[in-house]
């Protein structure tokens, strides 16, 4: 992304990306917190860890609720190297009856986890993480930039089967040419498909 943000000049809006990307650090990109509703990450919930998108509700100060719908208290952060590809904060969020002091009361759900200490919840304490559930896929807006990434996957597939993937060329400017006449080719065609359906009679 930040090759994207140089050639544009500017920090993208918008990104429209498969449920391969469907990570919080990409939906961390895209958030702007001094205007939160700007831009966003079009990515479809991929339900990795066998987490369902509304697996996991938050609070309005961001924490996320236990299955009783209370709100878990952060217990502590570190630095975390190994669970993914960027090195990131991760917080531990536990039992809000037990923490940060015992309450007396019990577990109105009677969860199973209650006698070993209650629920904890592991996660990135980005705002990534909680945008990553709470984005709505079902709005107009979401839809409509997830559709762009689709068109974008069809010009890609016309540019294989014009040869973008194995130029027989071994020169590099020869390469960039090429490859501009593909993309020259791929918007002529769409040019005359669109003055074609402008000709057809209604």
């Amino acid at each position: 992304m930040r090759q994207v943000e140089a050639h544009l000049g500017m920090r993208p809006r918008f990104g429209a990306f498969d449920a391969a990307f469907d990570a919080w650090y990409v939906y961390a990109y895209f958030y702007d917190e001094s205007a939160p509703t700007r831009g966003f990450a079009a990515v479809p919930f991929s339900e990795k860890g066998g987490y369902k998108v509304n697996a996991r509700q938050f609070a309005p100060d961001g924490s996320p609720l236990c299955a009783a719908g209370f709100a878990m208290p952060l217990q502590f952060t570190f630095t975390d190297r190994t669970s993914c590809l960027v090195e990131h904060e991760r917080g531990k969020y536990v039992c809000p009856l037990c923490f940060p002091q015992p309450t007396g009361q019990s577990c109105p759900i009677r969860h199973p986890r209650w006698k070993k200490g209650g629920c904890t919840v592991m996660m990135p304490t980005s705002i990534g993480a909680r945008l990553r559930y709470t984005l709505d896929r079902e709005r107009a807006e979401y839809k409509d930039k997830y559709r762009q990434r689709s068109a974008c996957e069809r010009i890609n597939s016309q540019a294989v089967a014009l040869g973008i993937e194995r130029p027989h060329l071994r020169n590099g400017a020869a390469i960039a040419n090429q490859n501009t006449l593909i993309y020259l080719l791929i918007n002529l065609r769409f040019l005359q498909r669109l003055r074609q359906n402008l000709r057809e009679p209604e």
